[in-house]
């Protein structure tokens, strides 16, 4: 699922992005079907995932708030990995670069 992005249905990964690693919780990463066909989907990541290096764009990391995070990850869901108790939203959120330079 997920909808269209602002550069469209589905955009390149970013050169400097599909070099980064997720050697730790709190990465932001784009979701995708394949190489270079990115969408308006995103995941974050709950402790180290090296098999999702190169094939996952990095676009940043959680500062902030980590722990409303866990609790995402700890959602039962269903075989198809739907929350069990319906939908889940993210009201808020914002974005800094936390001090970080990125490449």
């Amino acid at each position: 699922s997920g909808g269209e992005s602002i550069w469209g249905k589905k955009f390149k990964d970013d050169g400097g992005g599909i070099k980064l690693k997720h050697d730790t919780r709190g990465v932001v990463s784009m979701g995708n079907t394949g190489k270079n066909c990115n969408g308006s989907q995103f995941f974050i990541t709950l402790g180290p995932t090296p098999w999702l290096d190169g094939k996952h764009t990095i676009f940043g990391r959680v500062c902030r708030g980590m722990g409303n995070v866990g609790k995402l990850g700890c959602v039962k869901v269903d075989k198809n990995d739907r929350p069990v108790g319906g939908e889940i939203k993210i009201i808020s959120a914002s974005a800094d670069n936390c001090g970080i330079k990125w490449y």
